[in-house]
């Protein structure tokens, strides 16, 4: 049975990227990271049939280094459902169906179900946030995500005290996906975040890029991004959310638990068995000319995240 629910709305703000998309401003005021107390009530966000937003608000504390193109971003994916080279979800992709679209919430919580996407979204006003993106394979990106800040929904489903973890799946389907086909990992793909981790003010509940509607290369049509971990943590193509008083499976670790750890943070310390990860190269540009940049721990984002490990071995828990 589909439900709805109702809540109270936290507007956030964002930066867009005015050179790809003209849009006006909603809120004449707003929060940044939901920090600050607001008496302003949100605009409820779709899916436009456009394939453009044309209402998102500013979050001012995007990072003010250049974004990479919208081709490079939707070029050079890791999505294995389509295939594992780079460039196979861009030419595979197609095949997938985003409409219509459910997400199922299940284990500890008091409002479990499954939902629309329409359900989903009703609530919120989206957002624009310039984040830096990096994978483990020593590349990285920057990329301007639309979405809401993840807590704005997982707190809707009530979690009890028990839920100290939230485990996300990602669609398999062998006929809209080739890859799934394969047994490259053990589908479907799912990861996991701690409870205090998914509901921090970074991490974001994702529908869009640039302005635009989510590619289903990108992981359309709703996608998870905690920006100071590896790409691969994110999960694409979100049909189930799992809430957990344990820590729970993940692919990667399940495929290489000695090459990839549950939390997954970026970390130059810590190597990669089999390379280095002290130093990162910004995808764009020719490779002969590529600019690799040092690795920032917790990819920039210490300030904001640390105090979330206080305690915890990085190398060993890594």
């Amino acid at each position: 049975m589909k439900r709805s629910f109702e809540i109270g709305i936290k507007p956030s703000e964002i930066t867009p990227e005015s050179a790809f998309v003209q849009r006006r401003t909603l809120l004449a005021a707003a929060v940044a990271c939901g920090l600050l107390p607001s008496a302003l009530t949100a605009v409820a966000a779709t899916i436009p049939a456009t394939g453009e937003f044309s209402d998102l608000s500013k979050w001012p504390q995007s990072t003010t280094e250049t974004p990479n193109t919208f081709r490079d971003i939707t070029t050079y994916n890791n999505f294995y459902e389509f295939g594992t080279d780079k460039g196979d979800p861009a030419a595979n992709a197609h095949t997938l169906k985003t409409s219509p679209w459910s997400v199922q919430v299940t284990g500890e919580a008091g409002k479990t179900g499954t939902f629309t996407l329409e359900d989903i979204l009703k609530p919120h006003s989206l957002e624009e946030r310039i984040y830096r993106h990096r994978c483990v394979e020593a590349w990285s990106m920057v990329i301007p995500w639309v979405g809401f800040p993840l807590a704005d929904l997982l707190k809707r489903f009530e979690p009890t005290s028990k839920a100290k973890y939230v485990q996300f799946f990602s669609l398999a389907d062998r006929e809209q996906m080739p890859g799934i086909r394969y047994p490259v990992l053990d589908w479907p793909y799912r990861e996991g975040l701690t409870i205090e981790e998914a509901t921090h003010p970074l991490t974001l509940a994702t529908v869009g890029l640039y302005g635009k509607v989510l590619p289903n290369q990108s992981g359309a049509p709703l996608r998870i991004v905690i920006p100071w971990k590896y790409g691969f943590k994110g999960t694409k193509s979100v049909v189930r959310i799992h809430f957990l008083d344990r820590q729970p499976q993940t692919s990667w670790n399940m495929a290489a638990p000695s090459e990839y750890g549950f939390y997954s943070n970026v970390n130059p310390n810590r190597p990669h068995p089999r390379w280095s990860q002290a130093r990162e190269r910004r995808l764009g540009g020719s490779l002969f000319a590529a600019k690799t940049i040092p690795t920032q721990l917790f990819n920039g984002y210490a300030e904001q995240v640390a105090e979330l490990y206080t305690g915890l071995d990085l190398i060993k828990n890594y």
